[in-house]
């Protein structure tokens, strides 16, 4: 689609607005975000258009158009699909070998499974080797119920967060500032980069980790600027 629009504002409701007609959403709903700072966002993402609207750079438009397209008609649903993640998260499942492979994944995923506890008083089952060892149901359910009392917008950025990182407990932390952005990142990639030193990596690796990074990095602007006051 080319660019038809000259001006772009913000309506008192947060709404984006094109040359004077408003954004909707795929679902033909007003596009319309929960505080200023994330309209800001949104709508400079449709000034920086250039001459073709290309989907791929506006991740916050799009981000925004799931939680109340996706998200918001049945957020106990999408929060539960997210909660189960907890189950089989990438912090719990250590290698066994070689040793210093096992002393970084202590040295990056131990921090945030303490805090995961000392927070929601759970216990968390931690195991080496793949074969899933499940956690307790108290556990399940109070990381459970702290996902589903986020937002439907903290929500629909959790859900790539969750997915490329493959750890509810590491989002967690990202949503109470435990951990930032590089932190998470680099926790979730510990393995990668090991894998990365020993045998060396290739330009279509790089590129898709340049991608799943930026998607990240988005997702994460747009869970912080969701968070902020209304």
């Amino acid at each position: 689609m080319k660019r038809f629009w000259k001006a772009v504002t913000v309506t008192p409701e947060r709404g984006v607005v094109l040359d004077g007609r408003p954004v909707r959403t795929p679902g033909k709903v007003l596009l319309q975000l929960p505080n200023d700072a994330l309209a800001r966002a949104v709508a400079d993402e449709w000034r920086s258009v250039g001459e073709t609207v290309d989907p791929r750079a506006m991740p916050l438009t799009d981000l925004a158009n799931a939680a109340i397209d996706r998200v918001a008609p049945d957020a106990p649903a999408f929060a539960a699909s997210l909660g189960r993640y907890a189950d089989s998260d990438l912090l719990c499942y250590r290698a066994e070998l070689p040793e210093p492979l096992v002393e970084r994944q202590a040295a990056a995923w131990d921090p945030v499974i303490a805090w995961v506890r000392a927070r929601y008083d759970v216990h968390i089952e931690v195991t080496a080797g793949i074969i899933h060892r499940p956690q307790p149901p108290l556990t399940l359910t109070r990381l459970g119920d702290a996902v589903a009392a986020l937002d439907p917008f903290t929500l629909a950025a959790c859900a790539p967060i969750v997915t490329i990182t493959g750890s509810l407990l590491l989002c967690l932390a990202l949503i109470e500032g435990e951990v930032n952005a590089d932190q998470a990142w680099s926790a979730a990639h510990v393995d990668e980069d090991w894998q990365a030193e020993m045998w060396g990596d290739d330009a279509l690796a790089t590129k898709a980790r340049a991608n799943r990074r930026a998607e990240f990095d988005a997702a994460v602007r747009f869970m912080r600027s969701a968070s902020q006051a209304r």
